[in-house]
């Protein structure tokens, strides 16, 4: 891992360090609905333009989760509080 992955990760969820497993939790939720392939269904009628949408959809989400999956490898339990996560 880089600091420009981790960069990147931090930037696509919006998120500054420290931040919460609920906070990573809720953005990638978010996240995930808004670059949903079949969001992108009935945008239009032109097959070529959906099929861009389409691709570029699938290929954020990839990005999403394997952004999450970096943010969420960092998160380190509190030891102060048990229900208290930061990363």
């Amino acid at each position: 891992m880089t600091d420009d992955t981790l960069t990147k990760a931090l930037e696509l969820f919006t998120l500054t360090l420290p931040c919460t497993r609920e906070q990573l939790d809720q953005t990638r939720t978010q996240l995930l609905h808004t670059w949903n392939p079949r969001r992108f269904a009935n945008l239009t009628n032109n097959p070529k333009k959906y099929m861009q949408a389409y691709k570029k959809a699938e290929e954020m989400t990839r990005l999403i989760e394997s952004s999450y999956a970096l943010l969420s490898a960092l998160v380190i339990p509190d030891k102060v509080s048990g229900d208290q996560h930061s990363c």
